[in-house]
């Protein structure tokens, strides 16, 4: 497995397709934190509750300056229906190739249930207006996972 991104590395930059036929690019959000996180797949249980605790919390990311961008291999048609089926009002972004998990250290091999296959491990970057990592969290326990986050967007302000 890849070495993760950490605080004080430079974010790797991307430009992929969302579920609403558009692109978003780290650029694009350049001068605000970004918060970008990294799931296995869409409407699984665990995904689900991370999506919607970011969903619950987007009002207040948004007060405090911060995008929220999910990323997964799904095809953009799956996050849209994803998105729709639980109100998610913030891009989730189609990784197919992986290319970018890759880049961020996410990609790797996992064992559930006996089997070993490649995917994405939960992760997630606070990204500053800079382009700059603030903070990383690792390997993703979903439980208060999204309120973390949003104090450590609060503490960039």
């Amino acid at each position: 497995m890849p070495k993760t991104l950490k605080a004080g590395d430079a974010a790797p930059a991307f430009d992929l397709p969302d579920g609403a036929g558009g692109r978003v690019s780290l650029a694009s959000l350049k001068g605000k934190p970004v918060v970008l996180y990294f799931y296995p797949k869409d409407d699984t249980p665990g995904c689900t509750r991370e999506a919607c605790d970011f969903r619950d919390l987007k009002a207040e990311f948004a007060k405090a300056g911060a995008a929220i961008l999910g990323v997964s291999p799904d095809a953009p048609a799956s996050h849209e229906k994803f998105a729709g089926k639980f109100s998610l009002s913030f891009p989730l972004l189609s990784d197919a190739d992986h290319q970018v998990a890759e880049a961020y250290g996410v990609w790797g091999e996992k064992t559930n249930y006996g089997r070993t296959y490649m995917g994405i491990t939960r992760a997630t970057f606070l990204i500053d207006g800079q382009g700059g990592i603030a903070k990383a969290w690792p390997k993703v326990k979903v439980d208060g996972h999204a309120d973390a986050v949003l104090e450590a967007v609060r503490a960039l302000a």
